[in-house]
């Protein structure tokens, strides 16, 4: 049975906690602390889009476990369902579905996570990522239309990024990968704006700054 807190979820706030059944047997969110973990969901098993995702999600696998991230998939349909498609997915494309699939028919985990939107479909999830750290807290969430797919990669960079902001405590500017300057964080007195064009940063201005890693 399964046991989801209520209420949508809000960044950098705990993530709402869950106790379901998977293609892997049951999993909670406390399975996951110490590792992070991307949730998303997908509208319904056998449908182009998500076959694509799907097997973006499964060639990054080993990426996203080198980086301390599990990988957790959900629609609402059963189980039976869901090995179906993945048996279809490994006879028709030879890609195997290395992590589990949430079995959400009654849509608890969907509900709980604001992944049904009114006006998309009365049934079916919209494709929503969420991304959640070692502590169980929401980091991030990123919505698609029905109509497209998202990107694998993206979430490699974003979460890349996020695991390095956590590290040094910094930023990261727009369309930022591994090897460019992060953002120092801007000084917060009239004393600290004054030290700032003396700390060797990149300085183009009080508010801006910054550095290489």
């Amino acid at each position: 049975m399964s046991n989801v807190s209520v209420g949508l979820p809000r960044i950098n706030e705990p993530a709402p906690a869950f106790n379901v059944k998977t293609t892997h047997g049951e999993r909670s969110l406390a399975d996951y602390k110490g590792k992070w973990l991307i949730l998303f969901s997908h509208p319904a098993d056998f449908t182009p889009v998500c076959t694509t995702e799907f097997i973006g999600f499964a060639k990054a696998a080993d990426q996203f476990k080198a980086m301390n991230c599990e990988l957790l998939g959900l629609s609402i349909d059963s189980i039976y369902s869901h090995l179906a498609w993945m048996q279809s997915i490994k006879n028709n494309f030879g890609v195997e579905i290395p992590f589990p699939i949430i079995d959400d028919i009654k849509m608890e985990v969907a509900q709980a996570y604001g992944m049904i939107h009114p006006g998309a479909a009365d049934t079916q999830a919209v494709r929503a990522t969420f991304f959640i750290d070692p502590n169980g807290t929401l980091r991030a969430m990123v919505y698609y239309p029905m109509s497209n797919g998202r990107s694998i990669d993206e979430f490699v960079r974003l979460l890349t990024a996020m695991q390095t902001s956590d590290a040094n405590q910094v930023a990261t500017p727009a369309g930022w990968t591994p090897g460019c300057d992060v953002i120092v964080p801007p000084p917060k007195t009239p004393e600290a704006i004054a030290k700032r064009m003396g700390e060797g940063y990149d300085t183009k201005d009080w508010y801006f700054s910054t550095k290489s890693l």
